[in-house]
């Protein structure tokens, strides 16, 4: 199942990189000099909402600035100030975007994070369930879905729902539209197939990064992993709801297996 913690001393050396990826949304809780002789536990409780900061600052970033830039994650961008932007975030420092930093060194910065994942957005050990569902068709296909999803570590879901807002809201704009003067304004052409072929390989990985084989993949693949995640951008609001009657079914388990659960959950409720 999934992994939660409630101190990041509480993780394995193998744990996930996208939680160490928190750490670095925390730099003042990392602190040493933060308090005299005692140890601060950094929260990681899934309770909270857990997505690395690299990715909301990104999300953020082009939702305010990059909707309307045509070709976003498509045109190339500076290497040389995508490498600065990802070591500032590396060292944990608050990086500050804004009106003036390129949309497409922006957008680069966030595929390459998900590219170099040590460990896939989607655990590799799913890679194959998840492909499977390309196969299905309707309701039995997102049912399926959402089981799976419900199989991702805190950290993992938090950060995929992230995304998949921030690439529907992208793939809304693709279009051109007119304000209310009857002024054009440009779409970006992205539309959700556009970003599922784009993004896909990035999410869904059968290999690690450097791997061998890790970025050959066979055309089947390839379709399955674009199909796959244009349903999770189309579906992400129902995928990620759980209907209030699983909800009371889980509860009145935990009531007779862990009863102490419950009642931290309503107090932090």
């Amino acid at each position: 199942g999934a992994m939660s913690v409630d101190s990041i001393t509480d993780l394995s050396d193998n744990a996930s990189e996208l939680l160490e990826a928190l750490q670095l949304s925390h730099p003042h809780e990392l602190d040493p000099r933060r308090s005299q002789g005692k140890k601060k536990l950094l929260s990681l409780n899934p309770i909270t909402w857990q997505v690395p900061r690299i990715v909301d600052k990104c999300c953020t970033h082009l939702e305010t600035h990059g909707l309307q830039t045509v070709g976003i994650f498509r045109v190339g961008s500076s290497k040389k100030r995508v490498q600065q932007l990802r070591e500032e975030f590396d060292q944990g420092l608050d990086v500050f975007l804004d009106e003036h930093q390129s949309v497409h060194d922006v957008a680069a910065l966030l595929k390459e994070f998900f590219r170099d994942l040590p460990d896939s957005l989607i655990p590799r050990e799913l890679y194959g369930a998840f492909l499977s569902t390309a196969s299905l068709e309707g309701q039995a296909q997102l049912d399926t879905l959402q089981l799976l999803l419900f199989l991702l570590p805190p950290c993992h879901s938090d950060t995929l729902l992230r995304l998949l807002r921030f690439l529907a809201e992208v793939a809304r704009h693709a279009e051109s539209s007119w304000d209310p003067q009857g002024c054009q304004i440009p779409g970006n052409k992205m539309t959700v197939s556009n970003l599922a072929t784009v993004f896909g390989p990035n999410i869904l990985q059968k290999e690690k990064p450097g791997e061998k084989d890790a970025g050959a993949l066979n055309f089947e693949d390839s379709a399955a992993i674009i199909l796959v995640l244009q349903r999770l951008i189309e579906h992400h609001h129902s995928l990620f709801m759980v209907s209030p009657e699983m909800q009371w079914d889980v509860l009145r388990r935990l009531f007779q297996t862990d009863p102490d659960v419950i009642e931290y959950l309503l107090r932090r409720k």
